[in-house]
């Protein structure tokens, strides 16, 4: 088997996973977590990783909840993708993002990959929205509070109707 240097796409699956079935269909409310010890550290994002071979976007998002957060997810539907080139890092994603909702609704997110993750937390559309503009007007050496991880920059601009939600 030959290995290639040449730089791959990947292809990447983020899950929102609403905070409850019937959230506000302008503003729901998702989990977001602060990335660690991989490209992206120090932005917040949704929990996903990559798809494996073989391995359906459902499947997907499903095994990376539950190995992040402990959570069991249900109700998983695509939502859209988002074309992801990060040339400082030499990395080029295509990026799936799925919606979905908790088996259980009193579950809670726990940090069960303490290198990778360091806060899950719960936040609204508006939140998201409100960081995204925050960190696309700031100058370049501007310090932003909170950074967002370039899929969900590029969902705000490659996407700009598309809001989470199972309606």
């Amino acid at each position: 088997m030959s290995t290639s240097t040449t730089p791959q796409v990947r292809v990447g699956v983020g899950v929102f996973i609403l905070k409850a079935p019937k959230e506000p269909s302008q503003n729901p409310v998702f989990l977001v977590g602060k990335r660690l010890n991989s490209h992206g550290a120090g932005t917040h994002a949704l929990p996903g990783g990559h798809l494996e071979f073989g391995e359906s976007p459902e499947d997907c998002a499903a095994r990376e909840v539950l190995e992040e957060t402990g959570l069991k997810v249900t109700g998983i539907r695509f939502l859209t993708a988002t074309n992801d080139y990060m040339p400082t890092e030499n990395k080029h994603y295509v990026t799936l993002f799925v919606v979905c909702v908790r088996e259980n609704e009193d579950d809670i997110p726990e940090i069960l990959e303490l290198e990778k993750c360091e806060t899950w937390e719960w936040i609204s559309w508006e939140d998201l929205r409100r960081w995204v503009d925050i960190e696309l007007s700031a100058g370049e050496n501007e310090v932003v509070e909170r950074r967002i991880f370039l899929p969900l920059l590029n969902l705000a601009r490659q996407r700009p109707g598309v809001i989470p939600g199972l309606n």
